[in-house]
């Protein structure tokens, strides 16, 4: 039964709690994206059968974090030409790239469409993956992915995932029929925090789409749910009991509230009322730090971790006409009053 789990949406929308960012939360990142560019190499795009007449599909393998690969797809809409915008998507959590009939939405709306592989997620019997995660510490870790590496932001999970995120867009960039200065970033869940941190760390993307956010606000977000991802935490601190403040000193590295004060690019959030597994305020605690003054929020009110799901595509591909040309807005969903933060 679904029900609310934070905050009336009035003092949501005025939520912006203080930011916990590291001293050399900049140089960290700076270091950490020039170290994967220079063990860099050319992204190989290799033509896939897919069975689909109305998209051309490569299977992309490209150099990640410490210039390991990375795999994703690459969709572009058959029988176009020339250099196209690019929206280069993230996943879920526990997410792969799955298989290129699964994700058809965008190149059916004209856009060249990279698609993210989540190294090491991709077995919880949804979307398959096929990127190893070659970094484990082998310390102790909760079962998942957000405690391994925990007790060293340098060894930290997210540090080689977001890296990776950073080099899709780079790949997406140098492919010859991507325009470079239109380029998307979308995701939901943990592809949405995987878009903030990207939106931070990426100057000149065209538009940011995050969908529910998770990776945001990490204390609260333990202090406030206790559904999973988020509760992978809890466990972790509930046996590491000396290692709470060296566990939150790493999340800081990684928190999207952090990566939202560094992003400018016009952005388009969505976040939901009854969503216990990205509470809500954890979610307008970035969108109130995020950084761009050309941004909006919609707010399903009924929904929980789902969002507004196929609700949620007519607005982003309505705000990428508007920036990419054509102005048309979708007619054929209903309007929720105060849905839209302005």
């Amino acid at each position: 039964m679904g029900m609310l789990v934070d905050w009336p949406l009035d003092r949501l929308r005025d939520y912006l709690p203080e930011r916990d960012e590291p001293a050399d939360f900049a140089d960290f990142w700076a270091a950490t994206l020039r170290e994967a560019r220079d063990a860099g190499a050319p992204a190989r795009f290799e033509p896939y059968d897919a069975g689909l007449t109305t998209v051309e599909v490569y299977d992309v393998t490209f150099t990640g974090f410490a210039g390991q690969p990375v795999r994703g797809w690459f969709l572009l809409p058959a029988h176009t030409t020339g250099r196209l915008p690019c929206v280069v998507n993230y996943i879920g959590y526990g997410g792969g790239r799955g298989l290129p009939h699964e994700w058809l939405t965008w190149s059916a709306a004209g856009y060249a469409h990279l698609v993210m592989d989540t190294r090491g997620q991709g077995s919880n019997g949804g979307l398959v993956g096929d990127t190893p995660d070659p970094d484990p510490t082998g310390l102790p870790q909760t079962p998942g992915f957000m405690t391994r590496g925990l007790t060293d932001p340098h060894a930290y999970y997210y540090r080689r995932v977001f890296t990776d995120a950073v080099r899709a867009v780079d790949t997406a960039r140098a492919h010859p029929r991507v325009d470079p200065d239109r380029v998307a970033v979308t995701g939901v869940s943990q592809g949405g925090g995987i878009t903030l941190a990207v939106a931070g760390l990426v100057d000149g993307l065209a538009a940011v789409l995050p969908d529910v956010p998770f990776l945001c606000h990490y204390r609260r977000a333990t202090e406030i749910t206790d559904a999973y991802p988020y509760q992978e935490l809890v466990t972790y601190l509930k046996t590491h009991r000396g290692d709470v403040e060296q566990a939150f000193r790493t999340l800081s590295y990684f928190d999207g509230v952090n990566f939202a004060s560094r992003a400018t690019a016009p952005a388009l959030f969505s976040v939901a009322l009854m969503d216990a597994i990205c509470p809500p305020s954890t979610v307008f605690a970035a969108y109130n730090h995020y950084a761009g003054a050309d941004k909006d929020i919609v707010v399903w009110p009924y929904n929980g971790h789902e969002g507004g799901a196929g609700f949620q595509f007519p607005r982003q591909a309505a705000l990428l006409r508007r920036l990419f040309g054509g102005t048309a807005e979708p007619t054929d969903e209903p309007v929720i009053p105060g849905s839209r933060q302005g």
